[in-house]
């Protein structure tokens, strides 16, 4: 094989990003050369580090965005800094193919000159961008357009482009006018081999016989402010008896922190911040039941969340609003909230399930199962393999017919 392939991921380093992880890892074992360039943070400062065979750069970054120039800055800086490693890197490694994972869609301007010496470009599309931008702001407008026209640029520059689900397929086609044969369909399921179950710890419900797990970014399309009104409703029925603990990081964490407190929930909801995988895989193995409160938009209904399958690789039942790709993904394992009555409805199907027991078994066996044999990252492997083979073959792949079929 010896093929060299460059990955950039703008929005978290690596191996957090565990997705990007998961792909320079199965590259990497299919004889690709792999170096990824990420941003760097407090958590991982390292310039470069070499792990698992895979050479990591990171490059400095700025403060996360939580605003419309916030979001440009941050944006702006990391291209910068792109541009500059990127050039480094092919004078240093060299490299034959460049996977640019999104958001933002404006990484396929670092690889347009390297597409004049023969380099191939992938766009690994994580995000619609253009719906996450409306899914934020609640508008449209000049930018929103302007978003549209960097994800048709960046479809027209792609030499393959692998999607995590269905729906990002049909826009790649539909939206991007792409041949259906350049799209790869790469699920981005859990890795069952590290991603498992461990022994709950009863100390993490805080006192409460019931605990509920979340995790995710902490943005505003997430859906976290309306998860303490449920919990706030919650408490206001009296049920003492259930604490809220969320998972994760992002620009909206510490507002939403201050809001636990001015709706007096410090005693029934914590949030800890980006933690270990161990402490992440410890609490929700803990979890009676997990969330997932994204806002119903087009942006969520349209995009499969991973830590729907990392809740179901745990082997646990899910709350979570009726959206497309969700119900897809889940199926059985999620009872789901009706969009009308945001708040109440998603207290109730909580407080259902706590209060069943063996319809919480039932589910979480389904959800392993679904996981086990259909969902896991191994399935996925396959089709990525496909999407590069691709690139120099000169014929044109149809994905593997199991994933093409929505399995």
């Amino acid at each position: 094989m010896n093929k060299r392939v460059l990955i950039i991921v703008e929005n978290l380093p690596v191996p957090f990003d565990r997705r990007v992880w998961k792909e320079a890892c199965a590259l990497n074992e299919h004889g690709y050369k792999v170096t990824v360039l990420c941003p760097r943070t407090e958590r991982y400062k390292e310039k470069h580090v070499l792990t698992n065979g895979i050479t990591i750069y990171r490059h400095p970054a700025t403060k996360e965005g939580n605003s419309l120039l916030g979001y440009m800055w941050e944006y702006g800086w990391a291209l910068f800094w792109e541009t500059i490693y990127t050039w480094w890197i092919y004078f240093k490694h060299g490299f034959d193919i460049i996977q640019g994972c999104n958001p933002p869609d404006n990484i396929f301007f670092v690889a347009l000159p390297f597409k004049l010496l023969g380099v191939k470009y992938v766009f690994d599309h994580h995000d619609a961008s253009p719906e996450l931008y409306s899914a934020k702001y609640e508008r449209r407008g000049l930018l929103y357009r302007c978003l549209l026209l960097l994800e048709r640029l960046t479809y027209y520059f792609s030499d393959a482009v692998i999607v995590t689900n269905e729906s990002y397929r049909d826009l790649a086609v539909k939206r991007g006018k792409l041949d259906a044969r350049k799209v790869f369909l790469v699920r981005n399921g859990p890795d069952t081999t590290c991603f498992k179950p461990v022994s709950p710890n009863p100390q993490l419900k805080h006192g409460k016989p019931y605990l509920v797990g979340y995790v995710g970014n902490m943005g505003h399309q997430e859906g976290l402010d309306t998860l303490l009104d449920v919990a706030l409703q919650i408490k206001n029925q009296k049920r003492e008896d259930v604490h809220f603990t969320c998972i994760g990081g992002g620009p909206a964490l510490a507002s939403l922190r201050q809001l636990v407190k001015d709706k007096h929930l410090e005693n029934m909801v914590n949030f800890t911040g980006r933690v270990p995988d161990e402490e992440l895989l410890q609490i929700l193995s803990t979890a009676d039941l997990c969330v997932n409160p994204d806002k119903p938009c087009k942006m969520n209904d349209m995009s499969t969340m991973i830590k729907i399958m990392e809740y179901m690789a745990l082997g646990k039942p899910i709350v979570q609003y009726d959206l497309k790709e969700g119900r897809f993904t889940a199926q059985e394992a999620s009872v789901y909230s009706s969009v009308d009555n945001p708040v109440s409805d998603f207290a109730s199907q909580i407080l259902w399930l706590l209060d069943h027991p063996e319809e919480r078994h039932k589910m979480g066996e389904y959800a392993y199962r679904r996981v086990e044999q259909e969902l896991a990252w191994k399935y996925s492997v396959a089709n990525l393999r496909l999407a590069y083979g691709h690139l120099f073959t000169h014929r044109e792949h149809s994905s593997d017919p199991q994933f093409a079929a929505g399995a």
